[in-house]
């Protein structure tokens, strides 16, 4: 299994910061998701963060709500995601990190989902409806079977929840950029700058900031910050979801590279 950690450990001995694409699985189709997450990993991606459709995202904007609800409309379900991440894990040299709520973990039992998500090849868990105070019940076996659960860090966060976070995340620590949900923004919050030098004096774990980042000259705006991954969802989704299947996974190609090139 790749792990999320090692490859952050490669790129840092590379003085390099990562590009984390997300995109919603199923949006368009399950066929284009499984091309997309091809088309990214050769287009600078070091990982790829895989959302599953949910029908309450309460931490997405609308761009990524209204990718999920086409998803869900054409019935799009965890057993489909699974079996998209199977069929294309081995294929690609990146960690898949899996985006989803909690609901369907609790649906399924903690043991059970973790041991499918390992078998499909998932390599990382982000759930950002799982507060810290309840974490432990999905750290602790996750760690075992060794999927990475990566914790949330909001911006209104107090230093000692802040620290609390970085001691119990894996992988690495998500930076949430600004309070509210995901989506394009025409500048970066100017806090972020003293949110990651916090961070940095707290832990020595990798940061990667998210919600919000749209464009090249912002992800290399956090990663001269000090950000050791720049995030970026929506203005992926967006451009995938645009036009035909072709133009979309050409758009998110161009995409994807110029935000690599950015931030190398």
């Amino acid at each position: 299994m790749k792990s999320v950690a090692r490859r952050f450990q490669q790129l840092k001995e590379n003085s390099q910061c990562a590009l984390i694409p997300f995109i919603t699985a199923g949006d368009p189709d399950l066929e284009t998701t499984a091309k997309a997450l091809e088309v990214l990993a050769q287009n600078g991606a070091d990982m790829i963060e895989l959302g599953v459709p949910y029908s309450d995202p309460l931490a997405d904007g609308p761009t990524i709500q209204a990718a999920a609800t086409r998803a869900l409309a054409k019935n799009v379900q965890l057993d489909d995601v699974l079996a998209v991440v199977k069929q294309v894990a081995p294929k690609i040299e990146v960690p898949i990190i899996l985006f989803t709520y909690y609901n369907p973990i609790y649906y399924r039992g903690i043991e059970s989902f973790l041991q499918q998500v390992k078998d499909a090849g998932v390599s990382g868990l982000v759930v950002p409806d799982l507060p810290l105070e309840e974490a432990e019940i999905l750290l602790e076996p996750a760690q075992k079977m060794g999927i990475e659960v990566t914790l949330l860090v909001a911006p209104t966060s107090s230093p000692e929840r802040i620290k609390a976070i970085a001691t119990q995340s894996q992988g690495f620590i998500y930076l949430v950029s600004v309070t509210g949900v995901t989506g394009v923004r025409s500048q970066m919050a100017a806090n972020v700058k003293d949110l990651l030098a916090d961070l940095h004096n707290t832990t020595d774990k990798p940061i990667g900031v998210g919600f919000g980042i749209s464009s090249p000259e912002q992800a290399k705006q956090v990663k001269d910050w000090g950000a050791d991954a720049a995030i970026v969802g929506s203005a992926i989704v967006e451009r995938l979801a645009n036009g035909t299947t072709e133009s979309g996974l050409k758009a998110i190609a161009e995409f994807c590279s110029s935000l690599k090139q950015a931030i190398s």
